[in-house]
């Protein structure tokens, strides 16, 4: 995407950021201590792709404020738990006010919880299978979707995955810290750098 001018600000702190957290409290510490940084954890990518596909069609912000209800509403995204949901979860989920209530999005995520417990088997963990799939890619800017994303959503959706488009899959990529898309000036931007290399990935 374009880069708005200017596309870092500078708080009261003279911190700088990356424009799009804004001056939303909840939406600068997900940016200063979570997005980007490089996650291991198989539950956590599972939320993270989960709430991505949530996302589509809604702002970040709005997903990020319901989080919580998402991780309780969904077992803290155990896909184990969630992959034996049946339909009465599913009318319990679409009655849930404090999720998004798109019956499709939520019988997706029970779903992929059965294409990421078979993922694990194959691969020995969902982390293995992502990491796997790390770009090599200089800064030149924030794309919507990149030729990585369209072959790990290609690759996702061969396999039964959905709510896993290429733009869905990028937005996933940049949270779990498989590229780091903070800004040249952004003051995370070399934290999370540092964490990614400090970091290996799964085999």
């Amino acid at each position: 995407m374009a880069l708005p001018e200017p596309h870092l600000q500078v708080d009261d702190k003279g911190t700088s950021r990356c424009w799009w957290c804004g001056d939303h409290e909840d939406y600068v510490s997900y940016h200063d201590a979570e997005w980007g940084m490089p996650v291991a954890s198989d539950q956590r990518l599972f939320e993270k792709i989960c709430l991505e596909g949530f996302q589509s069609g809604l702002s970040w912000l709005t997903i990020l404020r319901k989080r919580e209800n998402f991780r309780a509403a969904f077992e803290g995204f155990d896909f184990e738990k969630v992959a034996r949901f049946d339909q009465t979860d599913v009318e319990r989920l679409v009655g849930d006010a404090g999720i998004v209530r798109h019956r499709g999005k939520i019988e997706s995520s029970i779903a992929n919880a059965t294409r990421a417990l078979e993922m694990r088997d194959e691969f020995g963990s969902l982390a293995a299978f992502f990491w796997r799939h790390e770009p090599v890619r200089a800064f030149d800017g924030i794309p919507s979707m990149t030729d990585g994303s369209k072959a790990l959503s290609k690759d996702l959706k061969k396999r039964g995955w959905s709510y896993v488009g290429p733009t869905t899959v990028y937005a996933f990529m940049q949270a779990m810290g498989m590229v780091n898309d903070h800004l040249p000036g952004c003051e995370t931007r070399d934290r999370v750098e540092a964490a990614r290399s400090e970091f290996t990935p799964p085999l």
